[in-house]
């Protein structure tokens, strides 16, 4: 037994292992194709960036930044962040690389890892990995319409769009929203006592976020409050009317949830969520909307924009729960079992064929016995395993086992790899050449 402790893992972050690494990649996989047919090109940002970057685009009232951020500094005193959201590190970099110059809309997309100092709880982590989109150089209606399109076939894809409904609303221009937050604070001040100790401080800082809280009295406020739509301007109302008419067309259902405001303070006219049908915003899967003054908030030259982030954790969750089953592409094929030093020196040169061919091959792992090496095949669940001892080393042969029919057939070393592949399917080879790969 050893004498050291073993080591767990800090509380909030978990490891990926195998079998939900299937899920990350048949997810990834699904998102990837849907952004090359819409248009999107890949960035991916730095983990850490300065605070100051996340302090500005998401307020410093928010709960990210007042409660949430992993802040740290370097050696010369900077102070920096792990990121806890994506669009402010995706527009940080649009800035810095000149990214206006491109064709417009410019169209992004990112899968990365991303960092709260949050409660864990039941799909929400410290370390989380959220997918987004961001599209940016054009304020059209169209364009919001487009990418909830996009977030909802990839529900369709991953088979859980029955599972979440449609959360849509407006918060406005700038000017609006300011003058609303002003109703709301008029409107909760001098009712401190029904809002909790927590939640306090949003009163004056942010208290559109006092509408989207779980919190029972804070519901029942929220019921009695202002109405957004009361102070919204025409611009506001006739994008909002647009944005649903595109949706109608696309066939698209959504709710219309005037209390829907989303946490980060850079949004602008067009907010939208995915919710629970039966947990509602607890179970919440994304979200987005546009924010067209944050590039110039941020240094840049004015400039529409729109996005949408989700989680992943969150939608994995979902598919279990709903028993979406994917497809397992790691099983092997072959397991190559051998007896001796000068077997496993032939078996090298034929696992690496195996491999070469598409076959999924494992083998030349231990000195156990053939009977050892093949309980460990039936463990591996392979269909066939190849043997090898001195007798077929001396006669250029392998012997192939059929290992659910327990039948065996001898075949000349030369032939062993093309009389795998008949067995096993082309259809099933786990083939490739490194051209194919630039274009997959």
């Amino acid at each position: 037994m050893s004498e050291y402790e073993a080591f767990q893992t800090p509380k909030g972050v978990h490891d990926i292992l195998p079998d939900d690494h299937q899920y990350h990649t048949y997810i990834k996989k699904v998102i990837r194709h849907r952004a090359r047919q819409a248009g999107f090109k890949r960035i991916t940002t730095p983990i850490f960036e300065y605070a100051e970057l996340f302090k500005r685009s998401l307020g410093g009232g928010s709960d990210v930044v007042k409660k949430e951020m992993f802040e740290f500094k370097d050696k010369k005193g900077r102070n920096l962040c792990l990121k806890p959201e994506g669009t402010a590190g995706v527009v940080r970099a649009y800035i810095e690389n000149g990214m206006n110059q491109l064709p417009r809309p410019v169209q992004l997309y990112y899968i990365e890892p991303h960092f709260r100092y949050d409660r864990p709880q039941k799909g929400r982590y410290r370390q989380f990995w959220q997918y987004g989109f961001e599209v940016l150089g054009e304020s059209d209606p169209a364009l919001d319409a487009q990418l909830i399109n996009l977030a909802h076939k990839i529900h369709e894809d991953l088979r859980i769009d029955d599972v979440f409904a449609l959360q849509l609303n407006t918060i406005g221009t700038i000017d609006s929203r300011k003058a609303y937050a002003q109703a709301l604070e008029d409107f909760y001040v001098g009712k401190e006592r029904s809002v909790p100790p927590e939640f306090r401080d949003l009163i004056y800082s942010n208290p559109m976020r006092l509408l989207d809280q779980k919190d029972e009295d804070l519901q029942i406020l929220a019921e009695l409050a202002p109405s957004m739509k009361d102070y919204l301007d025409k611009e506001s109302i006739e994008y909002h009317e647009e944005v649903k008419e595109y949706l109608d067309e696309l066939g698209i259902e959504y709710i219309e949830n005037d209390k829907l405001v989303r946490g980060l303070d850079y949004y602008s006219k067009t907010v939208f969520e995915f919710w629970d049908k039966h947990d509602g915003a607890q179970n919440a899967v994304g979200g987005g909307g546009r924010y067209d003054g944050l590039v110039e908030f941020l240094g840049g030259q004015p400039t529409p924009a729109v996005g949408y982030a989700s989680g992943i954790e969150r939608i994995i969750a979902n598919m279990k729960k709903h028993k979406v089953r994917v497809p397992a592409k790691d099983n092997l094929h072959i397991f190559v079992a051998q007896l001796g030093k000068a077997a496993k020196k032939k078996c090298l040169p034929l696992i690496d064929k195996l491999r070469d061919a598409g076959l999924k091959t494992m083998g030349a792992v231990g000195k156990g016995s053939i009977n050892e090496q093949l309980r460990l095949a039936n463990k591996f669940e392979v269909p066939y395993t190849v043997l090898m001892g001195l007798t077929e080393v001396r006669e250029g042969t392998a012997i192939i086992r059929d290992m659910e029919r327990g039948e065996q057939e001898t075949v000349d070393i030369e032939d062993v790899v093309e009389r795998l592949v008949e067995l096993i399917g082309e259809e099933d080879l786990d083939k490739y050449s490194p051209s194919e790969l630039l274009y997959s």
